[in-house]
């Protein structure tokens, strides 16, 4: 939609919320925080979801499609080398995507109570895992959501996100806040940056008690091992040994699932054709 255009050439003749000039001044700043928080914040309300399951992992782990495209393209050693790692992580895109459609099918997401869903998968809103899980709950025809974030080099929000629950963010700690504010739970895959961010903040949360209890599952034990030592932690006095109870490790959909169940998470009843 094109600005409207101010009456004798002056902006001070806009409405404060047609001018954008003045919306983005620095000052205007806490004004754009509290929009960004109302504008998803009511929209879900909207849609009765009270809840959620929050499903974060690499953004560069392909599909099974993408990987076989791949592997069909490959024509060097390099290549063939590369298409075969490609393969292997496409397996964490389909427990992924298994692991959605189960929380979605038991956890709550459909025919809400009281108007309430519960137990919606969410996620960061772009490819990947993120893709993976929002594409679970697409297959049994359940919403999802996706909490995306402009990016110098743009990330497009995957297309298996209910469209009216796909939201873009400027703020990362905004972005952020949704993401933890309402999770009744966290299924992490192996990823970068931003996985680790997403995790750790959680995990401070739950640590420091400043969130209700929320189980974590950990999927793909052997990766994490190796990319972070929890021992070493506890050795070095950084954290307590109990602080390692925050998680538990997973490798199938079905035992992330029984995992967040066995450690608390009440679902809220299973969908009638699942």
């Amino acid at each position: 939609m094109n600005e409207p255009i101010a009456r004798n050439g002056s902006r001070s003749t806009l409405l404060a919320v047609e001018d954008t000039e003045f919306l983005l001044r620095d000052e205007m700043r806490a004004i754009r925080f509290a929009l960004e928080y109302a504008k998803a914040e009511l929209a879900l309300r909207d849609w009765g979801i009270r809840s959620t399951i929050i499903v974060f992992g690499g953004a560069r782990i392909p599909s099974p499609e993408q990987a076989a495209t791949a592997a069909e393209a490959a024509r060097t050693d390099d290549e063939k080398k590369l298409a075969e790692r490609l393969q292997q992580r496409s397996r964490l895109y389909q427990t992924a995507r298994e692991f959605a459609r189960i929380a979605s099918e038991r956890g709550g997401a459909f025919d809400p109570r009281n108007r309430w869903r519960d137990n919606v998968i969410a996620t960061g809103g772009g490819p990947g895992i993120m893709e993976a899980a929002n594409r679970g709950a697409s297959d049994v025809g359940a919403p999802s959501i996706g909490f995306n974030i402009t990016l110098p080099h743009e990330q497009v929000a995957n297309p298996y996100i209910t469209p009216e629950l796909s939201f873009r963010f400027h703020y990362f700690a905004m972005r952020k806040m949704h993401l933890a504010m309402r999770a009744n739970a966290l299924a992490i895959f192996p990823g970068g940056f931003g996985t680790m961010d997403e995790l750790f903040e959680l995990l401070t949360l739950q640590q420091t008690r400043k969130a209700p209890p929320a189980p974590i599952v950990l999927f793909d034990e052997g990766y994490w091992r190796k990319i972070v030592n929890f021992d070493a932690l506890v050795e070095e006095g950084m954290i307590a040994s109990t602080d390692r109870h925050l998680f538990e490790f997973a490798e199938t959909a079905e035992d992330g699932w029984a995992s967040l169940i066995r450690r608390g998470l009440q679902a809220h009843g299973a969908h009638p054709g699942g």
